[in-house]
């Protein structure tokens, strides 16, 4: 999906189809340029979320190894889970799964009581600073505001059982620093940072009124805040996708089509030439780490398959002979769960209501063709300015056993997520093995209370069925004696 701050998102609530452009948008994003710089907006609040976070109960760090026992073990990838084992962790991993009767010396014993161990999970297609902040509040607050809300959410995400998400566009940082310093809780972020889009592209967030853009012409208000990156030929994306990897970046965003309530770029638009799609790609690939892109259509998949893209963002209206290209490419498809539910945008033109149905019902097709292809596919959410939908991630899991055993979705959730994520090769941020429980995994770990390989329902409803909540071998929740 595109995103964020810009002229195209015309409504509030994270919807089946992407968020785009609007004028209200546009105003969020010179609030939060609001004069001054991007970077020294972000260390003002970097610091400010840290003076007020640190020292938490949450991140007091054990002092000797911690043994999990009496569990039943969803490793991440079984279909069943494993029984008769205790989970041993020493520091931040998984030091071993030890037989039930077997003793264990110099370790905090926390009994569970029979119930489900399960790897956190990840959501591959997420917007740290963007999903739970309302248009409203990013246009009547003070500029740092919707940082700080950022640092809140996170929180909350982490509480929902979320220990990893990939920024797929934002200005996430800073906020990725401050958690990995362990200043505030929150999920492990791979970032994006900007998303890079062609003038008029999904990413160009400007106004008519902004038009043209010469020599002379400040950066865009969305371009200041670290939103997005208009790039037009090839040095220009070049210069623009080395800015953000100097930045960071654990992957690229590349902008590669239209989006469904977009006013500039229509959703069966093709964006970015061959020759710029392969400069984004060659520069990832320099640094070892690979590019996804924002599209739906089947051109638009095959120019960027065609151009060495490694992850398909959406795709939902692609046809048969597209889906069986990806598979052949051994490329990757993210999809989300957008469908026609209480979890949609309402609103919007007559064209743009089509648009959505049309995507609402390539959704389905989409789950059921990557699946009969054995295609790599992963699975995000993509909530954005949705302060109350975000309390919903769990439940966007939960919809995609329509298509997949519980077992196949929380694998998706997992491990599969996370061998995405491992193509940031030596980008990667976090050194280990994420999405499983095995021995030397890093210990992000949920103790659920309820059977999820029988009742998928239960992740939907994080604050009752999550006993304990684990990432990087901190205990951040545990009510396992309440």
């Amino acid at each position: 999906m595109g995103i964020s701050f810009g002229s195209k998102y015309s409504h509030l609530r994270h919807g089946f189809g992407c968020l785009c452009h609007s004028p209200l948008v546009a105003e969020i994003n010179a609030r939060l340029a609001g004069g001054t710089s991007r970077r020294s907006v972000l260390r003002g609040i970097a610091a400010a979320v840290g003076a007020a976070t640190v020292g938490l109960p949450a991140f007091a760090a054990e002092g000797k190894p911690v043994l999990l026992k009496n569990v039943r073990i969803f490793d991440g990838k079984s279909s069943a889970y494993i029984e008769g084992r205790n989970v041993l962790i020493s520091e931040n991993r998984v030091e071993s799964l030890v037989g039930q009767d077997e003793a264990v010396t110099d370790a905090e014993v926390i009994d569970c009581a029979g119930k489900v161990l399960m790897p956190g999970l990840i959501d591959a297609h997420w917007h740290s600073i963007l999903a739970g902040i309302s248009q409203i509040a990013a246009m009547t607050a003070d500029i740092p505001y919707a940082h700080l809300v950022a640092a809140q959410e996170a929180e909350r995400t982490l509480m929902r059982g979320f220990t990893t998400v990939r920024d797929v566009g934002g200005p996430s940082f800073a906020l990725k620093r401050a958690i990995d310093e362990g200043r505030l809780a929150g999920p492990r972020i791979y970032p994006s940072g900007a998303m890079i889009s062609q003038t008029s592209g999904h990413g160009d967030f400007r106004m008519r009124t902004d038009l043209p853009r010469t020599a002379q012409s400040n950066l865009s208000t969305a371009e200041a805040a670290g939103i997005s990156a208009i790039a037009d030929g090839v040095p220009e994306v070049l210069r623009r996708a080395r800015e953000q990897l100097m930045l960071g970046a654990s992957q690229l965003k590349i902008m590669v089509g239209g989006g469904v309530t977009s006013t500039f770029d229509p959703l069966d638009s093709l964006q970015f030439t061959e020759a710029e799609i392969r400069a984004a790609v060659d520069a990832a690939g320099d640094w070892g780490t690979y590019v996804c892109a924002h599209v739906y259509t089947s051109a638009g998949i095959r120019r960027a398959l065609d151009c060495g893209v490694k992850s398909i963002e959406h795709g939902q209206l692609a046809d048969e002979e597209t889906v069986q290209r990806i598979a052949d490419a051994g490329a990757w498809w993210s999809l989300q769960p957008f469908l026609a539910d209480e979890d949609s945008n309402p609103g919007g033109t007559p064209e743009q209501q089509a648009q959505r149905r049309e995507v609402a019902e390539g959704t389905a097709r989409a789950f059921e063709l990557g699946k009969k292809h054995n295609v790599n596919m992963a699975w995000g959410t993509d909530i954005l300015f949705n302060p109350k939908g975000t309390a919903a991630q769990g439940r966007h899991l939960a919809k995609i056993a329509r298509w997949f055993d519980n077992h196949e979705v929380l694998s998706l959730a997992t491990s599969r997520n996370a061998a995405l994520l491992a193509l940031s090769g030596p980008r990667n941020p976090y050194r280990g093995r994420l999405g499983v429980i095995e021995n030397g995994a890093i210990a992000d770990l949920l103790v659920v209370d309820g059977d999820p390989l029988q009742d998928i329902s239960v992740i939907a409803d994080p604050e009752n069925s999550l006993k304990l909540i684990m990432k990087d071998g901190r205990i951040h929740k545990n009510t396992l004696g309440a």
